[in-house]
């Protein structure tokens, strides 16, 4: 087991040059929501006034995302996305200048014109890999994508709290905004990688494949797994408050995340030979197992025990929920597939914190550990479910008498 797998992965030819941007494009995402939340308190000075901004966003980014997936998958990424980052850099610019009203119409335009750079991304790894020798190269080059999402998700929100911190909160979002468009339109140019355009009869019976159970529970699973999320943020930072340690939470957070970033890291030079459904299952149980006692433990060490375990599952199960994404939905409809996987993490998260945070405030922080060891029940169920029709569909069928 070696770096080298990522390594020959990334010299495949066309690899690199658009799996980079779209790094450097993904921390930018990674700041503009919470860009947003500075901005509009620093200039109103109301954390409400932040938090309906940012949900305007939220919503905006969620139900707008795949409508464009829709139009990239049909008319092409080249075509399309220099138009979208036209449009949102336009937007940023009217957040910029900002007022009472301007904050959210601009906020909610910001969340429709971002670019799904992970989808788009993933969708050129599938073009560039499909019928690849090496059958685990694009579990790989997944595996890659994770790592490129959880590594701007860290270093994102430190740049905009460093220039919000710094009393400059509009620098914070005019950075998101350049590594956004700069980072998308150098992966727009990249004309050797872009996915083939389908023609719309195609097209159209792809997107079909999207209103199957099957992809029905894909995205219900990542949508579990956004609620795992969003109840984990509300349910640590409410821990540490309540122990009188506020400033513990962050450390609590970079325990997960660290182990996260390094499974993620394993997991992805290995060649697993599990098949991918049964690999989701078995991980979606163990993540609800290592759930179960984060709603009863208090000492700090043991509950810190216990979120390194649950960031142990957490890469395994996104590379996987690609893989599978990929292998049921056609062509044709693949960038739709991914930024609806996308758009139901966003949307699990995002009522999760509400919910939440009544639990914490009904039961306190295992009230909102409860919630999300809740969910990861839901994906285990999810998960055993589709591992199961997974493994029917491979067997042979019985020979005809």
């Amino acid at each position: 087991m070696s770096t080298a797998n990522y390594r020959t992965l990334l010299r495949t030819p066309g690899a690199a040059a658009f799996f980079l941007p779209a790094a450097v494009g993904r921390v930018g995402l990674a700041m503009t929501g919470l860009g947003i939340v500075w901005l509009v308190h620093d200039r109103t000075g109301s954390y409400g006034a932040a938090g309906i901004a940012v949900g305007c966003f939220a919503v905006a980014d969620a139900l707008g995302g795949p409508q464009v997936a829709r139009v990239v998958d049909l008319l092409g990424q080249r075509r399309v996305l220099p138009y979208v980052l036209a449009a949102h850099a336009v937007s940023v610019g009217l957040l910029l200048v900002g007022g009472p009203v301007l904050d959210l119409v601009a906020a909610t335009l910001v969340g429709v014109t971002l670019p799904q750079l992970s989808a788009l991304s993933a969708a050129r790894w599938s073009a560039l890999l499909r019928g690849a020798r090496d059958e685990a190269a694009l579990p790989k080059a997944f595996a890659l994508e994770a790592l490129a999402n959880a590594l701007s998700y860290l270093a994102g929100p430190a740049l905009v709290s460093t220039a919000g911190a710094a009393g400059r909160p509009e620098l914070g979002t005019l950075l998101a905004a350049v590594l956004v468009v700069g980072g998308g339109l150098a992966f727009a140019v990249q004309r050797r990688t872009a996915p083939p355009v389908e023609g719309r009869d195609e097209h159209r019976t792809a997107t079909r494949a999207l209103l199957r159970p099957a992809f029905a529970r894909q995205v219900a699973f990542t949508f579990a797994l956004g609620v795992f999320f969003g109840g984990m943020q509300v349910s640590v930072t409410a821990y540490a408050v309540g122990r009188g340690t506020p400033d513990s939470a962050p450390l609590l957070y970079a325990v997960s995340n660290c182990t996260s970033l390094l499974v993620g890291w394993v997991y992805g030079l290995r060649t697993w030979r599990t098949p991918a459904g049964r690999q989701r299952a078995l991980v979606a149980a163990g993540l609800a197992a290592a759930c179960l006692p984060l709603t009863i433990l208090d000492a700090p060490l043991l509950l810190s025990l216990a979120l390194a375990l649950t960031g142990f599952a957490v890469p395994p199960l996104l590379v996987l929920s690609s893989v599978l994404a990929e292998s049921m939905v056609p062509r044709a409809a693949l960038t739709q597939a991914f930024t609806w996987l996308n758009s139901a993490s966003a949307a699990g998260s995002a009522g999760a914190a509400a919910v939440a945070g009544q639990a914490v405030d009904a039961a306190g922080a295992h009230g909102g550990f409860a919630v999300a060891a809740a969910a990861t029940a839901g994906m285990a169920v999810l998960a055993a479910v589709g591992g199961r029709e997974v493994a029917a569909q491979s067997e042979p069928a019985a020979p005809e008498r």
